[in-house]
């Protein structure tokens, strides 16, 4: 499971390894595009370098993803690309499980409802951002008291 646990909480992110992978990959893409012998194919395999790239830099940039802090004043914490944002429990309206048709399949993803200053915001973190199963996530929200089994 790719939970850690630290002083602050539980913290669940996209694999460190995962994040190499697609690096490495932007760098392959990066080679190819200056190998390339046309122009339509150096401009098509470098935009895939730049986005594979950009995955790879949103991804390292957002570690942790999503972390629970328990205790005297509960919140939880999500990594964005401009820096941790925390919502205490007083600003979580729900949390739940859906499932989305993706590529022929369902896939879980973990819905979060907050307040964001004066507006509301929804939060989807699938398998890629967790790191894990979103229901075992779900399932940790539930037992420290973030989410009921009634959302």
């Amino acid at each position: 499971m790719s939970a850690g646990q630290s002083t602050e909480g539980t913290s669940w992110t996209t694999p460190l390894a995962g994040l190499l992978v697609v690096t490495g990959g932007g760098l392959v893409l990066v080679v190819a595009a200056i190998l390339a012998s046309d122009g339509p194919s150096r401009l098509l395999i470098g935009l895939a370098a730049v986005a594979m790239l950009g995955m790879a830099v949103l991804g390292i940039r957002q570690r942790p993803r999503l972390t629970m802090v328990p205790g005297p004043a509960p919140r939880l914490v999500v990594g964005t690309l401009t820096g941790p944002q925390a919502y205490p429990l007083d600003r979580i309206d729900r949390i739940r499980m859906v499932s989305y048709r993706r590529l022929g399949r369902k896939s879980a993803m973990l819905e979060v409802d907050v307040r964001h200053n004066d507006t509301e915001r929804l939060l989807i973190f699938g398998r890629w951002d967790l790191g894990t199963n979103p229901h075992d996530v779900y399932d940790a929200l539930v037992v420290n008291g973030f989410a009921s089994v009634s959302d």
